[in-house]
């Protein structure tokens, strides 16, 4: 596992100690970031299901300004705080041990929103809908933002949640990403 692009590209990243967590191939990574990007123009992403924060490591790296990461494991807070330290990033990102919800609750508190949300969460507790609706309700994603979910192959997220659409959906092997954005965006 490794960053792909940008200025961090070919640092290696840990992965996350134990089965629990599964990051994202570094094929899949790719690909991903060359629908969505493949270089961003500053903006803050949020890694909301962290794991080892590969996703989010490979937004700043590309060239957004600061990212939340998030997630609800110590040993997966303990390796995206090794991976930021390994790819001199820990002044762009604030990384917090928290579930989902409770992240986002706090999230809202504090008034923020984003240019990228990043969803990939355990496939065997995915709740997708409920957390884009979440996300909609408290205007969480700016503008022109997008929100990427990467789910298992047998979960079928709709074309619409809310106010958002699914622009975008990618099937690779056992893996699908479902890209979304606000309706007023056109392709």
């Amino acid at each position: 596992m490794r960053v792909v692009s940008g200025q961090c590209k070919g640092r290696a990243l840990k992965a996350v100690p134990g089965s629990t967590t599964r990051p994202t191939t570094d094929k899949v990574k790719e690909s991903l970031f060359n629908i969505i990007g493949p270089y961003f123009q500053g903006g803050r992403v949020l890694d909301l299901f962290a794991g080892s924060g590969g996703l989010g490591i490979e937004a700043l790296s590309r060239g957004m300004d600061s990212a939340v990461f998030v997630d609800r494991e110590f040993k997966a807070v303990s390796t995206v705080r090794a991976n930021l330290e390994a790819c001199n990033l820990t002044n762009r990102a604030e990384v917090y041990k928290n579930d989902a919800d409770r992240a986002l609750k706090a999230i809202v508190k504090r008034e923020l929103s984003f240019d990228l949300i990043l969803l990939d969460p355990p496939y065997k507790k995915q709740k997708l809908e409920s957390v884009l609706a979440t996300i909609v309700e408290n205007q969480l994603l700016n503008q022109d933002g997008v929100i990427v979910c990467e789910h298992g192959h047998d979960v079928e997220l709709p074309d619409k949640v809310s106010s958002l659409i699914r622009w975008k959906h990618e099937k690779y092997g056992t893996i699908q990403i479902s890209i979304y954005t606000k309706e007023s965006i056109e392709e």
